[in-house]
């Protein structure tokens, strides 16, 4: 698995373009990402969404028509595809799949399981292919999601990091935003979060 990556737009979001098998995946293709993805890629096959805001997908349509790829997000965060919640005016783009929870997808032969932790969106998700998670706003290095925003909620925030603080196996993690970091790193800063969301 080849795994490239380019920070988008003024919020500096993290595109990423993952290969296997000469086919490649493209997760939260953001401002202006069509580009980079033209001239870094030979065969995409799909667009994955971590989550629905503006930042993650800015260039959806653009990226679809341009290659003719189906797009796939969490259907709670569906909404967010035509209607952006932080008073973005984004390009509209229309899903081809809809993901329900933690639903295991095979796509053109490669395995990914999507993992739903609501919180910093309702259907704010990791993608897990292989070892590695692309964690989008959930986890960063040493930091979470803001549980703030239109149609957070911190409430299930907790929820999301309870979940995944029993989760076993390590991972490498990609986020939305700034550099690498492992499921195993975080996990023992979690509970310092659990109650920093809790008591805010």
């Amino acid at each position: 698995m080849e795994i490239k990556f380019q920070p988008m737009g003024a919020t500096q979001t993290n595109c990423y373009i993952v290969k296997i098998d000469n086919k490649e995946l493209i997760i939260d293709p953001g401002m202006n990402a069509l580009g980079w993805i033209k001239e870094n890629t030979t065969n995409p096959i799909a667009i994955l969404n971590t989550h629905g805001h503006f930042d993650h997908i800015w260039s959806n349509q653009a990226v679809k028509e341009a290659f003719n790829i189906p797009l796939y997000i969490q259907k709670d965060d569906e909404f967010m595809l035509t209607k952006c919640p932080l008073g973005q005016n984004v390009p509209h783009s229309e899903a081809d799949y809809l993901v329900e929870g933690d639903e295991k997808l095979t796509i053109q032969g490669i395995d990914i399981q999507y993992r739903k932790f609501p919180g910093h969106t309702p259907g704010n998700s990791i993608i897990e292919i292989k070892d590695v998670w692309f964690s989008g706003d959930f986890l960063f290095q040493q930091s979470i999601g803001r549980w703030d925003f239109p149609f957070s909620s911190g409430e299930a925030m907790v929820k999301s990091l309870e979940k995944a603080i029993k989760i076993e196996g390590d991972f490498t993690l990609y986020p939305g935003h700034n550099m690498s970091t492992t499921l195993k790193a975080e996990q023992k800063i979690m509970p310092y979060w659990i109650e920093t969301v809790k008591n805010s």
